[in-house]
């Protein structure tokens, strides 16, 4: 079932894109729209875009891009119907119910199927964790201090010694073996058959923020390898954009959010109290889970181990945290490993005396710099003194750069004056490396692009229409929709000279159009062409040559696709043709209301 045109356009013209998509990135006006870091791909400066004009945003770095309903699929994960109804709820529209039965809902919505897997494969689990075969991995979970409590509340189960129990229990349950391959709780192999993926092993449910089951963790029993194994990433698991332990800590009232590096980290934390603790999923943490934390706090601590590894990760989340907008402090647990560690020798009141006394990251971040430098030697001293002028140059709040400048020059020694002209020179000498950067990466862009001509013609037609609606007017004489060779800018360009004759213009309704996300994003590229032009007499040219180019690629393509003997249709295309030579020469003054 799909809501109704009207119901969808109702949903998605009460719900602001900017308000929507600031609750997950840190936006920053620009003319007339908004830029930040894009939450779909990794980058240093913004090339993401949100226009309230048109109610859509799109990446110019990796393309990405929709209406607000389409941003909450791509970000949440969500299928079509989550999206709407959360956004419904959060403008106060009443949805009509939908009911599925269990096969319409298999075939409609395969990822309500993939959560109901392993929901059951939870629960199966858990079960399993609580029976006589479950005995070594409660001696284990009780050995490490945990309470039948806790043990609970995070759903902790046990996969047992034979390797097909969960199988068997799903095939049971009438799950057909491509839905289970998909769910990635089992390995199948042509010639072993199928396998549980995760068997001896103490089991972590992994949740999304809304308590859902994506995936899982298991620790092997014994000296097995690897000790830890995760879930692969499948529809409904992306590890970059999900947090252990916040489905529960985004309720905690503490005033901050902790991140740490493991599930038992965070189980011991919470049953000491530390409510607040979260963990990335075996790997670094990413802008993605950076923003996610953001939704819910201001601060955040980081307790990562304080060997080399663990200093290395804190080093690379500190700049993308801050970039998030999160206020950050790292919290030093020395001469204990990890937070289970001291928790289990210090106890709760120790712990919470180390939270208090963190340290403030950017503080940290030179303390290790510090470290790598011999300071009694002369070049030691000028580097440290270069690399951390480069890092003070990071903020951009003139009042607050200059706050730590003030601090490093007092803990360190150096001269507040020779800081500040150091930062002054070198933000003289970004400049010109920014520009070049930028250039750079435009050059790699355009020989990454595989764009032809003519989609970029059709593309950059779209996009003016779409910003200076007034032209099609001007242009209805020599510009059709059927002048779109390719099939989808046609259909967009259907959509809105349809828009058009009545009197609107909605970029977000034509994207809501079409169901499938992947077109849904080339649709938003349709609205963001971009050619940079110099005056109004280059625009005029522009315009000329991307309706010639528009119909004469549309005589080709009618003459490469004609019968051979169709000699009525061919001298048809002939005359067109000598049209649009005349037209190459006459073209008029189109007036264009910017």
């Amino acid at each position: 079932m799909r809501y109704s045109d009207e119901l969808v356009e109702e949903v998605r013209t009460r719900s602001n894109i900017v308000d929507v998509v600031s609750q997950y990135v840190k936006l920053q006006r620009r003319g007339s729209n908004y830029f930040g870091l894009c939450p779909f791909h990794n980058e240093k400066s913004p090339s993401f875009s949100v226009s309230p004009g048109k109610q859509i945003y799109y990446c110019f770095g990796c393309g990405a891009g929709g209406s607000v309903i389409t941003f909450l699929m791509q970000y949440e994960n969500y299928t079509f119907q989550e999206a709407m109804k959360t956004l419904a709820d959060r403008a106060g529209i009443q949805l009509p119910e939908i009911e599925y039965s269990r096969e319409a809902k298999a075939e409609a919505d395969r990822k309500a199927v993939l959560l109901e897997i392993n929901k059951k494969a939870a629960r199966f689990y858990y079960a399993q964790l609580r029976s006589p075969q479950g005995e070594q991995g409660m001696h284990y979970l009780k050995g490490r201090g945990l309470s039948s409590e806790i043990m609970q509340k995070f759903g902790l189960g046990y996969a047992g010694k034979y390797n097909t129990s969960l199988y068997q229990y799903l095939k049971k349950e009438g799950y057909n073996d491509e839905l289970l391959k998909e769910s990635g709780l089992f390995s199948m192999d042509e010639r072993r058959g199928v396998s549980d993926k995760f068997w001896n092993r103490v089991m972590f449910p992994i949740m999304d923020a809304n308590s859902r089951v994506i995936g899982f963790g298991g620790r092997v029993m014994g000296d097995g390898k690897p000790k830890y194994l995760n879930s692969p990433e499948t529809r409904i698991f992306d590890k970059s954009r999900n947090l252990y332990g916040l489905n529960i800590a985004r309720s905690s009232r503490k005033k901050n959010l902790i991140i740490c590096e493991g599930y038992m980290d965070v189980i011991s934390m919470h049953q000491a109290g530390f409510n607040n603790a979260v963990a990335s999923l075996g790997t670094a943490l990413t802008s993605q889970q950076a923003s996610l934390l953001k939704r819910y706090t201001d601060d955040v601590l980081i307790i990562y181990d304080m060997d080399g590894a663990g200093v290395r990760a804190a080093l690379r989340a500190i700049p993308m945290l801050r970039t998030a907008g999160l206020r950050t402090k790292v919290v030093d647990l020395k001469p204990h490993k990890d937070p289970d560690e001291f928790i289990q020798a210090l106890g709760r009141e120790a712990f919470e005396e180390r939270l208090e006394k963190a340290e403030n990251s950017f503080l940290f971040e030179i303390r290790m710099l510090y470290e790598e430098y011999d300071m009694s030697d002369p070049q030691g001293k000028t580097d440290f003194f270069h690399k951390t002028a480069e890092r003070l140059l990071r903020f951009e709040d003139e009042i607050e750069r200059n706050s730590y400048v003030e601090s490093v020059s007092r803990i360190y020694g150096i001269s507040q004056e020779m800081l500040q002209q150091q930062i002054r020179k070198l933000a003289m000498k970004g400049t010109a490396v920014s520009y070049q950067e930028q250039r750079e990466d435009r050059t790699s862009k355009r020989k990454r692009e595989k764009v032809s001509g003519a989609d970029q013609a059709q593309k950059l037609m779209l996009t003016w229409i779409s910003n200076y609606p007034g032209i099609l007017s001007q242009l209805k004489p020599y510009l059709k929709p059927e002048h779109f060779s390719n099939p989808l800018y046609r259909e967009v360009a259907e959509l809105l000279f349809s828009q058009l004759e009545k009197g609107e213009i909605s970029p977000a309704r034509i994207i809501d159009h079409f169901e499938d996300g992947e077109t849904q994003t080339e649709v938003a590229g349709v609205f963001h062409a971009r050619l940079e032009l110099e005056n109004p007499e280059a625009m005029q040219k522009a315009l000329r040559d991307v309706v010639c180019s528009l119909r004469e690629s549309s005589i080709n393509t009618r003459i490469a696709e004609m019968p051979v003997n169709d000699l009525a249709g061919l001298q048809k295309l002939v005359q067109e043709k000598k049209e649009l030579e005349q037209l190459r020469f006459q073209f008029p003054v189109i007036e264009i209301n910017t």
